[in-house]
C-alpha cells in the first residue's frame, strides 16, 4: 500500500516472499542434483528433492516465524524439505552446505529473475527516447543552468542525454546480471564437508552446482567476499539515478508555468479536480532518492569479519530486495513515461524569448567583439542587457539603435534557434550508440 512505485510490477512478483522461497528451494534442489551428477548422491535423491521442492508445499509464514530461532530462513526450510523428501532420500538434502550457501545463491537467483524485466523496460525506454531525440533534433529550447536561462539547446539533445544514461544503466545491469554467481563453500568456505562426503574434486562440484542452478561458478566461495552484492548494489543505484535524472527534468519542465512537456497520462488529485500530476516522474524520483542509502548499506556489508560475519550478511537481505523492487518499478514507470511524453514545441519557442534576446548574449559578446572591440562590446551589452530588462524591450531593438552596428545582421545574431551550437551533431552521435 505504501509502495506505489513498484506495486504490481514484475519486480514485485520476482522479489516476493514466495519468490524467495522458490529460489531457496531451487538452490537446494540444484545442490542435490549436482551431488548426483558427481556421484555423491543417488539419482533417485536428485529426483525426490526436485519433486519435493515446490513452493506451494511449504508455509512461507511458518518458515519466516521459525527463522528467528537460527537467524535465517534456510534452517527451518531445510527441516521442512527433508521431511517432504522422506526418510530414504532426506539425508541428501543440504548435504555439505551451510545456510549462507543457500541464502546467497537464492539471493542471486532472485536478482537474476528481477533484472530480466528491468532490462526489458530499459530497452523500451531507450527506444522511446531515441524516437524523441530524432523527432526533436533541431527543436530549440532554453538551456538552463543554476535554474536560469543560459544559452539555447535542443530538446533532441536533452532526450539523447537521457537515453545515454539509460544505455549506461543497461550496460551495467547486463554486466552484473551475466556475472551473478552461485555460492558453495560449506561451513567456512573450504568445501571440506564435500570431501568428507566423498567428493574427490570439490571444485568440480561447485562447477556442477552453478550449472544446475543457472548461475556463474564463483572463483572462490564468497561468504565474506561480497563483491557480487556490491556490484549489484552499484548497478542498481546507478540505474535509479539515471532514470531519476530524466524524471526530475520532466518534473521541472512540466510545471504549470513552464509546461514544455507533459506526461502522456497524468495522475489526479484527491482535492483538486483540475490537476494532472506527473505521477510517473514523481515515483521514479522517489526511487532515485532512496536507492543510494540502500546501496550504502550493501557497501557497508563489505566489511565482513572472519569466514562468516555476524550481522553484515543478514543486513543485506532487505535493502537488496528493496533496491531490486525500487529499480524494477522505476524502470517500468520510465518506459511508460518515455513512450507517452508529449513535447510542446510552441512553449519551447515562446520561452526562448522570455529574456528578450539575452539568452544569446554569449554569442553577441563573441560576434560584436570583432566589430567593436572586446571591451566596448562587453560594456555595450552590459548596458543594453540592463535596459532590456528595465524597459521590457527586445535586445535586438536596442542593438539596432547603435550606429557602430550598421550592416550587422542583428536578426540572425539574436535568433536563439540559430545558436544551438553542435546540438544536432551531438544528438546524431548519441543516437549512433546501440
Amino acid at each position: 500500500m505504501l509502495a506505489p512505485g513498484w506495486s504490481g510490477s514484475p519486480a514485485a512478483a520476482a522479489t516476493s516472499d514466495t519468490a524467495f522461497l522458490r529460489a531457496l528451494l531451487d538452490a537446494e534442489a540444484a545442490l542435490t542434483r549436482a551431488l548426483a551428477a558427481r556421484g555423491l548422491a543417488p539419482a533417485g535423491a536428485a529426483d525426490a528433492v526436485t519433486a519435493a521442492a515446490v513452493p506451494d508445499r511449504f508455509d512461507v509464514v511458518s518458515v519466516a516465524e521459525r527463522a528467528r530461532a537460527g537467524g535465517n530462513p534456510v534452517i527451518p526450510l531445510v527441516a521442512d524439505l527433508t521431511r517432504a523428501v522422506g526418510e530414504e532420500h532426506g539425508p541428501y538434502v543440504h548435504r555439505g552446505a551451510t545456510s549462507q550457501d543457500i541464502m546467497d545463491t537464492a539471493a542471486m537467483l532472485v536478482a537474476a529473475r528481477a533484472l530480466d524485466p528491468v532490462l526489458a523496460d530499459l530497452g523500451r525506454t531507450e527506444r522511446a527516447l531515441a524516437r524523441l531525440a530524432g523527432e526533436h533534433r533541431d527543436t530549440a529550447m532554453p538551456g538552463r543552468t543554476l535554474t536560469q536561462h543560459a544559452v539555447p539547446t535542443t530538446f533532441g539533445l536533452k532526450a539523447a542525454g537521457w537515453r545515454s544514461l539509460v544505455l549506461d544503466a543497461r550496460d551495467r545491469i547486463t554486466r552484473v546480471r551475466d556475472a551473478l554467481p552461485a555460492q558453495l563453500g560449506g561451513a567456512a568456505g573450504t568445501l571440506a564437508a564435500f570431501g568428507a562426503y566423498g567428493a574427490d574434486d570439490p571444485l568440480a562440484l561447485v562447477e556442477a552446482y552453478a550449472r544446475e542452478v543457472g548461475l556463474c561458478p564463483p572463483p572462490l566461495p564468497w561468504h565474506t567476499l561480497r563483491t557480487p552484492v556490491a556490484d549489484l548494489a552499484g548497478a542498481l543505484a546507478f540505474t535509479a539515478g539515471a532514470l531519476g535524472k530524466a524524471a526530475v527534468d520532466v518534473l521541472t519542465l512540466s510545471r504549470t508555468e513552464i509546461a514544455e512537456v507533459t506526461e502522456g497520462s497524468g495522475g489526479g488529485s484527491s482535492a483538486m479536480p483540475h490537476k494532472a500530476n506527473p505521477v510517473r516522474s514523481t515515483l521514479i524520483v522517489a526511487a532515485a532518492r532512496r536507492a543510494p542509502q540502500l546501496a550504502a548499506t550493501l557497501y557497508g556489508s563489505l566489511v565482513a569479519e572472519d569466514e562468516r560475519p555476524a550481522g553484515a550478511w543478514h543486513a543485506e537481505w532487505e535493502p537488496l530486495r528493496d533496491l531490486l523492487r525500487l529499480v524494477g518499478g522505476a524502470a517500468r514507470d520510465a518506459a511508460g513515461l518515455a513512450e507517452g511524453l508529449r513535447v510542446d514545441g510552441d512553449a519551447l519557442r515562446d520561452h526562448l524569448g522570455l529574456t528578450h534576446g539575452l539568452i544569446v548574449s554569449e554569442r553577441l559578446s563573441a560576434e560584436l567583439a570583432g566589430v567593436l572591440g572586446r571591451d566596448r562590446a562587453k560594456a555595450l551589452l552590459t548596458d543594453l542587457a540592463r535596459r532590456s530588462r528595465a524597459e521590457d524591450r527586445p535586445l535586438a531593438d536596442l542593438l539596432a539603435g547603435e550606429p557602430g552596428l550598421a550592416g550587422v545582421d542583428l536578426a540572425a545574431l539574436t535568433d536563439p534557434a540559430r545558436y544551438t551550437g553542435s546540438a544536432g551533431a551531438l544528438t546524431d552521435r548519441a543516437l549512433e550508440r546501440r
